[in-house]
């Protein structure tokens, strides 16, 4: 079978990947150990062998175009195919490197755990680190099966096959481009919420499961999605373009809201805090690097920077 046209190797999509979820071709070098330069060439011979611009670049950073959400969705699900092969052949050949593999939800992996693992990497260079991200539910269920030494959820709820440990907290948010009719309003009711179909993230993520808790305590369900997407990347894109609401975390739009390309709006009666976890097999207990990246990012909230 002769390899598809405008499809880059998997080292490149990785970089792709990278940079969607760091913000910046630099903080992408750094949880990738490349120079600025090396990275910025990578993503521009990608896009030269795709065809499409897959990101917009500006002084504050990168940010995915309307079709480079989804080709990094699409990059996405590849790599994480490569891995599933990597780890069987691995596995069928009985030995495995030294290395942490982390799980984090799509949140807590765009927006916390580049800086914590660069911290962790600053500490022991030694250690391989891999993250996986993926929505909260499909965290707990690698957790459990021992694929992944230590996981990140978001929201609540008791995990009884796991010890957890609150690293931080964050807040759910109604948030709203700068021209929809909301934004010029002081509040909505939840049962305006309720009836308006969202852009949202898919089922078993963590957003979604605590906006569909909050509704539901103050009596109401939730319309169908005008649209489901599996990152807060995309959520955020597609919102944009599309003049929707949507439910997210508020440090992921936190620059928006300081610009005002979003707008926040209170919801009556509802507030949607949430912690962030990390969760770990009881039996295994939580050891050497696992250990470590959970104590950085629990310093990493008490110094403000969550």
């Amino acid at each position: 079978m002769a390899v598809p046209a405008h499809v880059p190797e998997l080292a490149t999509l990785d970089v792709l990947v990278a940079v969607a979820v760091a913000g910046s071709m630099s903080a992408a070098g750094r949880a990738l150990n490349m120079s600025q330069q090396a990275v910025s060439a990578r993503v521009h011979s990608a896009e030269r062998e795709i065809g499409i611009a897959v990101f917009r670049r500006s002084p504050a950073g990168v940010e995915p175009t309307a079709e480079g959400v989804l080709i990094l969705e699409w990059a996405g699900a590849v790599i994480e195919r490569a891995e599933r092969l990597s780890a069987g052949v691995e596995s069928l050949l009985g030995h495995r490197n030294a290395e942490l593999t982390v799980a984090a939800s799509m949140t807590i992996a765009e927006y916390l755990v580049p800086e914590w693992v660069v911290a962790l990497r600053r500490a022991s260079p030694e250690v391989k680190i891999r993250v996986r991200p993926m929505n909260s539910t499909d965290v707990v269920t690698r957790v459990v099966a021992g694929s992944c030494d230590v996981g990140f959820v978001e929201g609540s709820g008791d995990i009884p096959a796991l010890q957890e440990r609150t690293v931080a907290t964050d807040e759910l948010i109604l948030v709203v481009p700068q021209g929809h009719s909301w934004a010029r309003r002081t509040s909505v009711t939840a049962a305006e919420l309720a009836r308006t179909a969202l852009v949202q993230r898919e089922p078993g993520s963590g957003t979604r499961v605590v906006f569909t808790e909050s509704l539901a305590a103050a009596g109401y369900e939730p319309a169908e999605p005008m649209l489901e997407l599996t990152s807060v990347s995309a959520v955020r894109a597609a919102m944009l373009s599309s003049d929707s609401p949507a439910v997210l975390s508020s440090m992921s739009v936190a620059d928006d809201l300081r610009r005002g390309t979003l707008v926040a709006v209170p919801i009556d009666g509802i507030t949607m805090p949430r912690r962030l976890r990390a969760v770990w097999d009881r039996d295994r207990g939580l050891r050497g690097p696992a250990r470590d990246l959970v104590d950085i990012a629990i310093r990493h909230a008490g110094s403000g920077n969550v």
